[in-house]
């Protein structure tokens, strides 16, 4: 279980890439970028989703 606490950050680097390629496509006119949105913003989603369950886990380990 002690890897799963540092997974979490690659969602968050995954977010940041896609967002950043995303606004590159932006830029340069080409027509798929509200794609790579969704998948920063889900990727996004994740990361808080798994902070709040490992913040869950532990708090519940500590009161045991």
């Amino acid at each position: 279980m002690g890897y799963l606490k540092y997974t979490q950050y690659i969602y968050i680097i995954i977010a940041l890439f896609f967002a950043y390629d995303a606004i590159m496509k932006l830029n340069e006119g080409d027509e798929s970028y509200p794609f790579y949105f969704v998948i920063a913003g889900m990727s996004a989603f994740m990361f808080f989703f798994r902070r709040r369950f490992i913040n869950k886990h532990n708090n519940r380990n500590k009161n045991q």
